[in-house]
This record gives structure tokens, C-alpha cells and sequence, in this order.
């Protein structure tokens, strides 16, 4: 059973890596801008685990420890700047990645690409709101510095992290997609007046903003 769902998961980081499924926009470029609203939210726990990770012979190879540091941050950097007057918590599985090396390029250069599930907690009533979590598949999108390959113009460092804030910026995504979650009207409600601003949230002492 687990050689069919890790073949499987191999298979499908190919394909994203081929097709650039959920291609997107550098994640870090709107973080100097005032985060978009979410309600009551503010960050607890950011629990990365990234020892399951599969990947696949072609990729540059880096250790558990480097994922969890760089997806961390990219969380925290992201969703750390939310002052609202409640707590939740994330947890994070990165279940594979390729980490483009030097290809031929344009005819055969490949691409990085990153396959994560975020599971999504609310702190105060200790409920998952999305049971079953969220998979994302993402591939990095083409730029000055991508198009011809990154692995020519990017140290794996500098694509894992792109990589962390892309997944990171997906996962705000996929939050405005469920308002409702953090005290405001659901997606496609007419809400009439100006938003109100809501008071910090007083975290427990001894608990850190994002904690790995």
C-alpha cells in the first residue's frame, strides 16, 4: 500500500513539474503591501513536517531540516503580520519536491515544483476546518530568471525558498476562499459599511507567534 501511494506521488510531482500546475507569481512580492483582510485571524502554532518528503532522482537534493526552516519562515514572514483576536494554527506536511538542476536550456530545462498538504486548526475550540486538509501542487512560474532554468540561474537554497513562499502565498489563497473561517461573511456576501479593524490577540504566555 505505501510503495502505490509514494509511486503515485512521485508520478504526480513529474507531472506538475512538466505541466506548471498552479503556476504563480514570486510569492514574497506583495509582503512590503498591507496584508489582505482575514477577519479575526492571527498566527499560532506553524508546524512544518517535511520528513516524509518524496522526490525524484533528477532533483537537487536538501535535507528535512532545510525544508522546515524555509517553509517556516515563509509562513511566518507571511502571517505573522496579522494582529487579529484569534488563534490558528497550522500544520504542514511537505509530501515532495523537485529542486530544478541544470538542464538544456529552453528544449529541456526542467522546472522546481513543490507538492504540500496544510492542515488548519482553530486554537480556542481546537477544531480542524479543513479535515482531510488541503493539497497544493505548485511549479515555479517563468521569469527572467526561470525561463531559461533555474537550476542555471538559482543555488538550491535560493529555489527552495522561492518555492516556500510560493506554497505560502497559495495557502493565504485558499484562506480567502473560507472567510467565514475567521469571523467574516462568507465568500459572495454583500457586506455593506466600512470594515472594522479587530484588537490584537492575546497569545498564551509562553507561546510564540510561529513556533516550528
Amino acid at each position: 500500500m505505501m510503495y502505490f501511494r509514494v509511486r503515485n506521488l512521485v508520478q504526480l510531482l513529474v507531472l506538475v513539474a512538466s505541466l506548471g500546475l498552479l503556476s504563480a507569481c514570486d510569492g514574497a512580492s506583495d509582503l512590503n503591501k498591507p496584508p489582505v483582510p482575514l477577519g479575526d485571524f492571527a498566527l499560532g502554532l506553524n508546524i512544518v513536517v517535511p520528513e516524509t518528503a518524496q522526490t525524484v532522482p533528477i532533483s537537487r537534493q536538501v535535507t528535512p531540516e532545510q525544508w522546515k526552516t524555509s517553509m517556516t519562515k515563509a509562513m511566518a514572514d507571511r502571517f505573522g503580520r496579522y494582529e487579529g483576536i484569534k488563534l490558528y494554527n497550522f500544520g504542514i506536511s511537505i509530501d515532495g519536491y523537485e529542486l530544478a538542476p541544470p538542464g538544456v536550456p529552453i528544449i529541456a530545462s526542467p522546472r522546481s515544483a513543490l507538492i504540500i498538504t496544510v492542515n488548519i486548526w482553530d486554537d480556542a475550540s481546537q477544531k480542524l476546518l479543513n479535515p482531510g486538509g488541503k493539497r497544493f501542487a505548485l511549479v515555479e512560474g517563468i521569469s527572467g530568471e526561470s525561463f531559461i532554468g533555474s537550476g542555471w540561474t538559482q543555488n538550491k537554497q535560493q529555489q527552495m525558498d522561492k518555492m516556500s513562499y510560493k506554497a505560502a502565498l497559495a495557502v493565504q489563497n485558499y484562506l480567502l476562499d473560507h472567510p467565514e473561517w475567521f469571523g467574516l461573511p462568507p465568500k459572495g456576501t454583500k457586506v455593506e459599511g466600512p470594515a472594522v479593524p479587530t484588537p490584537r490577540a492575546t497569545r498564551p504566555i509562553g507561546r510564540p507567534a510561529a513556533t516550528n
